[in-house]
């Protein structure tokens, strides 16, 4: 029988490179140009009666819009449980098409527009869902568990869906039930949580384009230049670039470790768009992105992926005047099954007090 995981990389990478290409970033703008957008995007917020809800690896301007206006700068899991309880009628997804799609499956009666669907994701487009369910089919025995950065249609095929905020807790729940795991689609997260809980984690090949450039030989060169810091790093990086770090944990986790760190300088290995919201809260620590494999100036992404880097003032814009071409759909069958992994996974959060237990205004 066919490795269908195994299968998919080299297809995988063209595309992936091909998306990274397609992905322009919004053109820059004069100081009063981006004034004018910034209080055009507060008007019509009011009018349409809407919120922003912005991932942490969006650039900096959008996420503190987000906050001027009442909105939400989080990780994926937040996201989905801020978008869910708002009263808002609109929801602005800006970040990623899968958060879209995770708040439209949550929310099927409200609006879920995005500054542009084109941006996508490396999990979601390394794990196509055809492929994905011929793979579960492979291995009935096992309890199917994906990463939220996949599609809706894979979400549907799953029996739950984690972030990296909660899924240690989750498959160590589905360990003590002695439940064998099917994972997907990130192989260093899987990696990492299977060394972590020794469960029984058969795991999809895939990888984000981000972190998995960071580099540990990069890495152990910076450290000694920098003795005196903490190293932060998600666990979707390569095992040596984990084995380095003081901590690893999801955005939110790696933004409260800043915090409560003692050290000076911390090195971080994750998205720089992080360092917004890690500023905030570490004010007085010096921040350093983590080296990447091409940091002499041929590396794919830089450490800020090209998608979230799409998401711009004028595209967001856009999007609240011209809604058409920006709505995000999602077939309504499709809904029905996903929502089930979605909502499990957010009781289950709420069950152990990672995310609040209020229900929808």
């Amino acid at each position: 029988m066919s490795d269908l995981a195994s299968d998919i990389p080299r297809l995988r990478e063209a595309v992936i490179q091909r998306l990274i290409e397609q992905a322009p970033p919004p053109a820059p703008l004069a100081p009063e140009e981006a004034e004018a957008l910034r209080a055009r995007i507060k008007a019509l917020l009011k009018e349409r009666d809407a919120v922003l809800v912005v991932h942490f690896y969006v650039d900096e301007e959008l996420q503190k819009l987000a906050e001027e206006t009442g909105g939400h700068v989080s990780d994926s899991l937040d996201m989905a449980d801020f978008g869910s309880r708002h009263p808002a009628k609109t929801l602005v997804v800006v970040g990623v098409r899968f958060m879209g799609e995770t708040a439209k499956i949550l929310n099927p009666e409200k609006r879920v527009l995005m500054p542009t669907l084109q941006a996508e994701c490396s999990l979601d487009v390394g794990c196509p869902a055809e492929a994905f369910a011929a793979f579960c089919d492979q291995h009935p025995d096992r309890t199917v568990v994906v990463y939220a950065n996949t599609s809706a249609a894979v979400k549907a095929r799953a029996d739950w869906v984690v972030t990296s905020s909660n899924a240690l807790a989750i498959v160590r729940h589905l360990m003590a039930r002695g439940e064998k795991i099917l994972w997907a689609p990130d192989r260093h997260l899987g990696r990492y949580i299977q060394e972590q809980t020794g469960a029984d984690m058969l795991m999809w090949q895939g990888e984000c384009v981000v972190h998995d450039e960071f580099s540990a030989e990069g890495l152990r060169e910076l450290m000694r230049q920098h003795p005196e810091a903490e190293v932060l790093v998600h666990p979707e990086s390569p095992r040596g670039v984990v084995e380095l770090a003081h901590h690893v944990g999801s955005t939110s986790q790696l933004i409260k470790a800043a915090r409560e760190s003692n050290a000076p300088t911390l090195i971080v290995a994750t998205d720089r768009g992080i360092f917004y919201k890690m500023q905030q809260a570490a004010p007085g620590k010096t921040l350093i992105a983590a080296p990447t494999l091409g940091r002499g100036g041929s590396c794919s992404v830089c450490a800020h992926c090209p998608w979230m880097a799409m998401n711009g003032l004028q595209n967001l814009c856009e999007a609240l005047e011209h809604p058409e071409g920006h709505e995000v759909t999602v077939d309504p069958a499709i809904i029905d099954r996903a929502r089930l992994p979605i909502e499990r996974m957010l009781e289950f959060s709420r069950s152990q007090g990672l995310v609040a237990r209020a229900t929808k205004d």
